[in-house]
């Protein structure tokens, strides 16, 4: 993941300085690209699941202010809010997942957590909410997954990406 990372971003950051020649700002665009490049480098680098998450959340500070770049303009402030708000839903939907995962295995450590998944495959580990049983790991799952289509625009969670384009 680090060199597909590495190597889109480096596509991506000659092409906007080409791109971002004649702008007065460049300078701030190109700040928010490199926020976005060390936050999805922070994110696949992590080996627990605070790091995940502080580049989880980079990511998403990085796309609301390159969204929201060319801040005079009306629909790219709407865009921009319209994309946050979105992702919050994605956000919340993972900071319960790792919550979730911190509750049953006691670690937010990867190795130690995989390492864990097989013994707490046994039906009997399960989530009580609102008096129903849920097996702890469908609802972890569920929750990750959520956060994962909240992130990514995926089903449902789309609505955000065709009114980003307004701030590009």
């Amino acid at each position: 993941m680090l060199i597909v990372v590495t190597f889109v971003s480096s596509l991506v950051h000659i092409y906007s300085i080409s791109y971002m020649f004649e702008d007065p700002h460049s300078p701030r665009f190109m700040c928010y690209l490199s926020i976005f490049t060390f936050s999805m480098l922070m994110l696949v680098t992590g080996d627990n699941s605070i790091q995940l998450f502080l580049g989880w959340e980079g990511v998403g500070l990085a796309s609301y202010l390159l969204i929201n770049f060319w801040f005079t303009r009306l629909q790219a402030n709407k865009a921009a809010i319209k994309a946050m708000l979105v992702n919050r839903v994605g956000d919340f939907g993972l900071a319960l997942g790792i919550m979730g995962r911190f509750t049953i295995f006691q670690t937010v450590d990867f190795s130690t957590l995989f390492a864990c998944v097989s013994a707490f495959s046994e039906p009997y580990h399960y989530l009580i909410f609102c008096n129903m049983k849920f097996h702890a790991i469908t609802v972890i799952c569920i929750l990750l997954f959520i956060g994962a289509v909240g992130k990514s625009a995926q089903i449902g969670l789309h609505t955000w990406l065709p009114d980003a384009m307004e701030g590009f």
